[in-house]
C-alpha cells in the first residue's frame, strides 16, 4: 500500500473537479451530465482509494486531492479590488409597504419578544426533558439553544410581513415544546 497509488489516481478527482467547474461556469444543455459525471469520478476516485490505500486513508487522500484541486480553481477566480476605490452606493431594500399602524408595531414587539422567548424556552424544556441521552448534556444543550432560538425568532418575526404567520408558528411551537415537556415529565 504505496503512496504512490494517490498520485495514480490523482487524475479522477482532478477529472472530476474539472467538470463540476465546467458545470458551474455557465448554464448550457449537458451541464446535468457535467454535474453527474463530475460527482461519479469523484466516487470511482474514493471507492478505487479504498482497496489500493486502505478504507480511511484512500477516502482521506481522494477527498483532499479533490478539495486542493477545487481550493486552486477558487483562487485562480479571486478578482483583486482597489480598496480606495469606493463601489457605487447601493439602495437598502424597502420595508414593508403597508401603512404604520401604532398597534402593529406592539403586536410585532410582544411577538418578538416574550412570545419568541416562550417558545424557545420551550425547546429548551422540551431538549432537557424529552431528549435521549445522559441528564447533564439534555440539560447543558437546552440551555445553550435557548438564546439562539430566541434571536432566530426575534429577527425572523421583525422580518416577516405577515404577523398572523409569525404568531401561529411561534405559538404553535410553544404549545407543542411546552406540552411535550410537562407530558413527559407528568409520566
Amino acid at each position: 500500500m504505496s503512496p504512490l497509488w494517490s498520485l495514480a489516481l490523482a487524475p479522477l478527482p482532478l477529472a472530476g473537479t474539472v467538470l463540476l467547474k465546467r458545470a458551474w461556469d455557465e448554464p448550457r444543455p449537458e451541464r446535468p451530465w457535467l454535474i453527474l459525471g463530475g460527482w461519479g469520478l469523484l466516487v470511482v476516485a474514493i471507492a478505487a482509494s479504498v482497496p489500493l490505500l486502505g478504507p480511511v486513508r484512500g477516502p482521506s487522500a481522494m477527498l483532499a486531492v479533490a478539495s486542493v484541486v477545487a481550493l486552486a480553481f477558487v483562487g485562480a477566480g479571486v478578482e483583486r479590488r482597489n480598496a480606495k476605490k469606493r463601489a457605487a452606493r447601493e439602495l437598502a431594500p424597502e420595508p414593508s409597504d403597508r401603512r404604520r399602524v401604532v398597534w402593529r408595531g406592539w403586536l410585532r414587539g410582544f411577538l418578538a419578544g416574550p412570545l419568541a422567548g416562550i417558545a424557545a424556552l420551550g425547546c429548551g424544556l422540551a431538549v432537557a426533558i424529552c431528549a435521549p441521552g445522559q441528564v447533564q448534556s439534555r440539560m447543558v444543550i437546552g440551555g445553550l439553544i435557548v438564546p439562539f432560538l430566541w434571536a432566530g425568532g426575534m429577527a425572523w418575526t421583525l422580518s416577516d410581513d405577515k404577523i398572523l404567520r409569525a404568531f401561529a408558528v411561534l405559538a404553535g411551537v410553544s404549545i407543542a415544546t411546552l406540552g411535550a415537556a410537562f407530558l413527559k415529565g407528568a409520566l
